[in-house]
């Protein structure tokens, strides 16, 4: 890098400090990594492994492209993800006798018992992140959500 050199501000910069998609991408990354310190210490699971494995108790059976379709991630973290999950015993994966090409993904005891025991850390961790809204507050940004992530479909079904 040279010394000395200045680089003028690009006039039309978006101040990231009040642009929406880095303002919830920010918060996303910060509380994410708190939860994920939890379940990375005590169970060795990545972010991904954590939210293939709350689908899967949630929605059991589904496919790798459900879970792509339920979490937004990314087709290659999820298959990944899967990947470990199976080799560590903690999700069944089953073969659709009727299309070889499908598969069905269940958590296993072992999974639902890891699973188990993560719920209430996620769930604390998320009390008191919402401990700072009122009853009132936590309302509207549920609603906010919603509204939001239906124009972000929107946006996103545009491309």
């Amino acid at each position: 890098m040279e010394t000395g050199v200045t680089h003028p501000v690009v006039s039309d910069a978006i101040e990231l400090e009040q642009f929406l998609p880095y303002r919830l991408s920010r918060l996303t990354n910060t509380v994410s990594n708190a939860i994920a310190e939890l379940y990375r210490d005590s169970f060795g699971l990545s972010i991904p492994d954590w939210r293939v494995m709350a689908v899967l108790a949630r929605f059991p059976g589904g496919s790798a492209q459900d879970l792509v379709a339920r979490t937004r991630m990314d087709k290659v973290a999820v298959s990944r993800s899967v990947a470990r999950l199976v080799e560590r015993g903690l999700i069944h994966r089953t073969t659709s006798s009727k299309d070889r090409r499908r598969s069905s993904l269940l958590l296993s005891d072992e999974g639902r018992s890891v699973y188990a025991r993560i719920v209430p850390m996620a769930r604390d961790a998320e009390s008191q992140l919402l401990a700072a809204l009122s009853d009132r507050e936590r309302v509207a940004l549920d609603k906010l959500l919603d509204a939001l992530q239906g124009a972000a479909d929107t946006l996103g079904a545009a491309d």
